[in-house]
């Protein structure tokens, strides 16, 4: 029951911040959207290093000098996991009007989401393994800094939620109740994708190490590809930096303090 909780924490974020749409007329203003940009990029920086590589590396102290070598190797499968991707999968991102990926007939509204979900897998991914790693008996890691992580992506997920709706109700493309579905639909990828991967732990447990760092990288890789640079495009890109450091000392404090 605890672990299904858990998987779900990060979905509830996604789901309340698509409700903003039934309560805000238009989309965020910029300064805040920039900020709660920089803040989930602070809080997946944060929760790649405390609650993924340092506990890979911590599983590998028994290869000595040669423990990086685990975290190094999945942290770049990561990165070329969501690039492949990012290169399969028609997307588009909100401050842009070319789509990435394959050519397609596919709506403006669908390729947003689609971009939201590719960022979703790897938090999904990370929730999941960390799950897997509890079930699994694993010393290094805890109920306490499992349910950190699944509450710091919660909290990066709102904004996330939000994002979708209200563009796509304040664009007129759909009624408020629709939005809301498409921006909770972004969000559905999460429970699946960390679900397969505890599906995955009877495999997954003697290489588990490798598995937290691929996670790692796949979310560094939204960071700096997508969420860094719409959050330091144009005007007030000083109010995403304050974000980002609000966003990690966050998810710093959580998974230290709990975990």
């Amino acid at each position: 029951m605890q672990t299904f909780v858990g998987l779900l924490i990060p979905f509830l974020g996604t789901t309340l911040g698509a409700a903003c749409v039934f309560f805000l007329r238009d989309a965020f203003p910029v300064k805040l959207q920039k900020g709660l940009l920089g803040f989930a990029s602070g809080v997946m920086v944060a929760a790649s290093i405390w609650s993924l590589l340092i506990p890979a590396m911590e599983q590998s102290e028994d290869m000595g000098k040669l423990a990086f070598i685990p975290a190094a190797v999945g942290f770049l499968a990561g990165i070329a996991f969501l690039l492949l991707i990012d290169h399969l999968i028609p997307h588009l991102h909100l401050e842009s009007s070319v789509a990435e990926g394959p050519a397609c007939q596919l709506r403006k509204s669908t390729m947003l989401v689609l971009a939201v979900t590719i960022h979703n897998i790897p938090e999904g991914m990370a929730v999941g393994v960390v799950f897997a790693g509890l079930m699994a008996q694993n010393t290094t890691l805890t109920l306490a800094g499992a349910f950190a992580l699944s509450i710091g992506i919660a909290i990066q997920n709102f904004p996330e939620g939000a994002i979708i709706s209200l563009p796509l109700r304040s664009a007129g493309e759909m009624s408020r109740s629709r939005a809301f579905v498409y921006g909770t639909l972004s969000g559905v990828v999460e429970p699946i994708a960390a679900a397969i991967t505890i599906a995955l732990s009877s495999v997954m447990t003697p290489i588990l190490p490798y598995f937290l760092s691929f996670a790692a990288g796949a979310m560094i890789y939204v960071v700096v590809e997508e969420l860094i640079p719409e959050a330091s495009e144009g005007e007030h890109s000083n109010i995403s930096t304050i974000g980002f450091a609000v966003g990690f000392v966050l998810m710093m404090i959580l998974d230290v303090a709990l975990g």
